[in-house]
């Protein structure tokens, strides 16, 4: 299939759907790889930058999480500050608890959607104010993971790994494509179909 074959294809609005899905997918994976490759070279040129983004980031949904564990869970919770780690007693008697790790703030998944919606089509009058949106609920939506986690272990005590690998990480994800798929409903299609109108009733 050459370039143009495939230039017209993506020019074919019966097919915008399976192209924005694969672009999607392309950019997500894309992604994905660029970062273990900028990991593994220890985040240069910007290590200290990274780092210091790192701590931030972490105490931001370290605190943000014991807020809403105290004041809207009402559990009677325990802290480590220095080690991130929130704990509180399961219906068994035992200890419920999660640390906060560089890897689980919400830097990589903020680096993420920012790639993304850099990346993928759509009007920059609208990224504008849509991408620190997303950023905003990407935080919030790992302070409910960083919860949930602990909120499981509480009724079934052995069901950190579960929560942590499969439930909330793609509960996570799943969040961001849900607002990837209301940027291209909304405002991408959207404001190609308003181009089109209006060079049909030009």
């Amino acid at each position: 299939m050459d370039f143009e074959r495939v230039k017209t294809y993506c020019q074919d609005p019966k097919n915008q759907s399976t192209v924005n899905v694969g672009l999607f997918i392309l950019l997500i994976i894309s992604f994905h790889f660029l970062y273990l490759g900028w990991q593994a070279l220890d985040y240069w040129p910007i290590k200290k930058v990274v780092d210091k983004l790192m701590l931030w980031s972490v105490n931001l949904v370290f605190s943000q999480s014991c807020w809403v564990l105290d004041h809207v869970f009402r559990l009677d919770i325990t802290t480590i500050s220095e080690q991130r780690i929130i704990a509180t007693l399961n219906h068994e008697g035992g200890w419920a608890h999660v640390g906060i790790a560089p890897e689980c703030a919400s830097l990589k998944q903020w680096l993420h959607w920012i790639f993304l919606m850099v990346l993928f089509p759509g009007p920059w009058k609208h990224k504008l104010w849509y991408i620190p949106a997303g950023l905003v609920i990407i935080e919030w939506t790992n302070v409910v993971r960083i919860c949930g986690i602990l909120l499981m272990q509480i009724r079934w005590p052995n069901s950190f790994h579960i929560a942590h690998d499969y439930i909330f990480k793609v509960f996570f994800y799943f969040v961001i494509f849900l607002m990837w798929v209301l940027w291209v409903e909304k405002f991408k299609d959207k404001a190609i179909s308003t181009k089109s109108n209006k060079n049909k009733s030009s």
